[in-house]
């Protein structure tokens, strides 16, 4: 049976179960640090095995996991060696995790806003044009399951994925649809960054949400690009505003 993906959520709630998922992490964060630039090799097969104390076997399945998403390329007589960046699957849970495990810079945090508003509010464009009743249901569902989320930040942001995930659906692209990876560990470090004070932005959040389920459902198309757009860019807001003030104390 094929491993399942593992989601953002589930890398960051739940701790590493393996010992091969455990050294793909410590191993793919190095190379996103960038303790192993581009273009040069990884310590040798014995080197890394003896420091993680891991079998052959289980170093295989390493490299094998850290090629399939881009990030090291193995040749016989030469070694392994980690890709160019432009090569690196960052539409993977586990890359984006890892790169978020070491922290949110406002480059990166600018990077993920910009690419969010780009494809989502197109997604809401679409899905304005295209949502079945069935769409708009679940997106109730989901704005519904925000707005019970008082006081748990958790199941805010499991209904607010909900959300983002079901307009990608409603917008009948299946492209845009799996675009939702970059959507779900955007909200898992939003979800990790804000502190609790910061509930009293509950309702706004929840009514900005349900504005974007209005415009759907109403057809009204460039309306819930925008309003899908400025849900974005007011969470990268909260977000940089909290990480201010944590820097000042």
């Amino acid at each position: 049976m094929a491993k399942q993906q593992t989601s953002g959520f589930e890398a960051y709630l739940k701790p590493t179960s393996s010992t091969h998922d455990q050294v793909a992490k410590v191993l793919g964060a190095e190379i996103l640090a960038g303790t192993y630039p581009p273009g040069t090799k990884l310590p040798s097969e014995q080197e890394i095995i003896e420091r993680f104390g891991i079998s052959r076997t289980v170093l295989r399945e390493v490299f094998k996991t850290l090629t399939a998403k881009g990030m090291i390329v193995s040749k016989t007589r030469v070694g392994t060696s980690v890709r160019e960046q432009h090569y690196w699957n960052f539409f993977d849970a586990e890359v984006l995790a890892w790169r978020v495990s070491l922290g949110m810079d406002s480059d990166f945090r600018r990077g993920i806003a910009e690419a969010r508003v780009a494809v989502e509010s197109r997604a809401a464009e679409l899905a304005a044009h295209r949502a079945s009743a069935e769409d708009i249901a679940l997106l109730r569902e989901a704005v519904a399951g925000m707005r019970a989320a008082v006081g748990s930040r958790q199941k805010f942001a499991e209904a607010d994925l909900a959300f983002h995930q079901a307009v990608g659906a409603a917008s009948g692209n299946f492209l845009l649809n799996a675009f939702s990876t970059v959507t779900e560990v955007a909200l898992v470090a939003s979800f990790l960054m804000l502190p609790l004070e910061e509930d009293d932005m509950h309702e706004e959040t929840v009514l900005r949400h349900e504005r974007v389920v209005d415009a759907i459902e109403a057809g009204a198309a460039e309306e819930a690009s925008r309003l899908m757009g400025e849900i974005i860019d007011f969470g990268a807001i909260k977000v940089s505003r909290s990480l201010s003030r944590a820097q000042e104390e």
